[in-house]
């Protein structure tokens, strides 16, 4: 398995610093787990690291796509898996650093992904099935082939009934069995994630944004959203994009949009923490001391084998 550190934890907890700081002192690469920097454009929004605070290490996953293009959690997993085995055979050691908890897990646990599509014709017969037969119908008819996943299920759960469905007539297996086969451990993993108390963090995070805003926040977001105006994108409904886009629409002032801003980003911190703390994996760390006191923590523990690797 392809030894990995995982760098995670809330948004403004330090967790940049902190990769980078590792990467310099163990030769590694930095591979992004952020659903909003994989976007070209949305620089300061997204607080991602300029040539200045990447120090020369390599980074991963930055600039992926323009924010015309929705980008799903597949493609991420896929060029994250390719980015990882890249940094290794190179000798280097791959990092996963960022706070978005699915991409973070999804990757580090090799998991299955519900995006992956088979047959475009099987999925429009079997839509075709159910608008003929009924749910109960189809219902009945998973609970004969794969008992196991529908008995998780409500019976007017469409999409996952057809989705189990599909999975069985694609592959041969129940919908268990196949996600069992594909989620085969592929990282030996260190997991970190930065704590902090709950004022020191949101006093960061208010700061954060006023400096962001005296950056040029606002002309950033104008940029983005000049050219997607009155398209739904997912790009436009990360924290710090959409709340500006509501004080361009008119929809509320700027220092209201600002509140805005700072509360949701706040929001966003608290679920994060909420979904790191849920992994027993995760090795945490005081986030207010000096990033070198924690760069050199983390390599003891990753170099002397301890914690919970997976």
């Amino acid at each position: 398995m392809i030894p990995m550190l995982v760098i995670a934890g809330p948004t403004a907890s330090g967790k940049t610093a902190l990769a980078i700081e590792l990467a310099k002192k163990i030769g590694g690469e930095v591979v992004s787990a952020d659903s909003m920097q994989v976007y070209t454009g949305m620089n300061i929004g997204t607080a991602k690291p300029d040539e200045a605070e990447m120090a020369g290490v390599p980074h991963h996953l930055l600039d992926v796509v323009s924010p015309d293009t929705d980008f799903s959690l597949a493609r991420f997993a896929e060029l994250a898996h390719t980015a990882i085995a890249d940094i290794y055979a190179r000798g280097k050691v791959p990092i996963l650093a960022g706070g978005t908890g699915l991409y973070i897990d999804t990757v580090m646990e090799n998991r299955p992904l519900s995006e992956n599509s088979f047959d475009p014709a099987l999925r429009t017969r079997l839509q075709s099935e159910w608008e003929e037969k009924g749910a109960e119908a189809m219902y009945a008819e998973l609970m004969r082939l794969d008992p196991a996943a529908a008995g998780k299920l409500h019976p007017n759960e469409k999409r996952r009934i057809l989705r189990a469905l599909e999975i069985y007539f694609a592959t041969g297996e129940t919908k268990t069995a196949h996600l069992e086969k594909k989620s085969e451990k592929i990282y030996d993993y260190f997991v970190f994630a930065l704590e902090l108390p709950r004022e020191i963090l949101y006093n960061r995070i208010n700061r954060r944004v006023d400096a962001m805003l005296e950056a040029g926040l606002l002309d950033e977001v104008r940029a983005v959203y000049a050219p997607l105006r009155g398209k739904q994108r997912t790009a436009l409904q990360g924290v710090g994009y959409k709340e500006l886009i509501w004080y361009l629409e008119g929809r509320a002032t700027f220092e209201e949009a600002v509140e805005l801003l700072k509360r949701n980003t706040r929001r966003l911190a608290k679920r994060q923490m909420t979904w790191f703390r849920a992994n027993p994996s995760i090795i945490w760390l005081d986030g207010q001391k000096p990033s070198a006191a924690l760069c050199e923590e983390c390599i003891a523990r990753f170099r002397a084998g301890k914690g919970e690797a997976r």
